[in-house]
């Protein structure tokens, strides 16, 4: 039996699954789900496609499959930052924050104002995608999850 996970892991494992467009069927998508130690069904994984607004595409090798749209629904005078984070990642060298398309220099100042009191060093922002530059490489693990946390709530 799989491990329980919070559900908010859940919907983040399946943002991932769905940005690497190669989730082909809902049921595809429940065993590599289930593989990550998640407990899913389909009824599960339809619900959780409408709440993340999932779209069908037509992938690079010309398969229709599940993904994130490109253009999400703007977001509402209301929305928590939180909501307008669509991803963090980072390599040895540089973190990138993807948002919600117009969301990234709020982000940006977001990251700056919070600059003295993490291990960031400075940050780019474009329309949608954030580079946040880290004082040194060394850490840059844990500086990422700590911009997770920050922009997380």
């Amino acid at each position: 039996m799989a491990a329980k996970k919070s559900s908010q892991s859940l919907v983040d494992a399946l943002k991932a699954l769905l940005m690497s467009r190669k989730a082909t069927s809902q049921e595809g998508i429940c065993v590599a789900l289930e593989k990550q130690g998640y407990e899913i069904n389909q009824s599960k994984v339809s619900r959780l496609l409408r709440k993340v607004g999932a779209v069908k595409v037509i992938n690079s090798k010309g398969e229709t499959v599940y993904s994130l749209p490109r253009e999400p629904a703007p977001p509402s005078m209301h929305t928590p930052l939180r909501d307008l984070i669509l991803d963090v990642v980072c390599n040895e060298v540089l973190i990138v924050v993807y948002t919600s398309p117009g969301s990234a220099s709020m982000v940006g100042r977001v990251l700056d104002y919070h600059q003295t009191s993490t291990e960031i060093l400075g940050t780019i922002a474009g329309d949608d995608t954030v580079f946040v530059a880290p004082k040194s490489v060394k850490n840059i693990q844990k500086l990422s999850q700590e911009i997770k946390n920050l922009l997380q709530g």
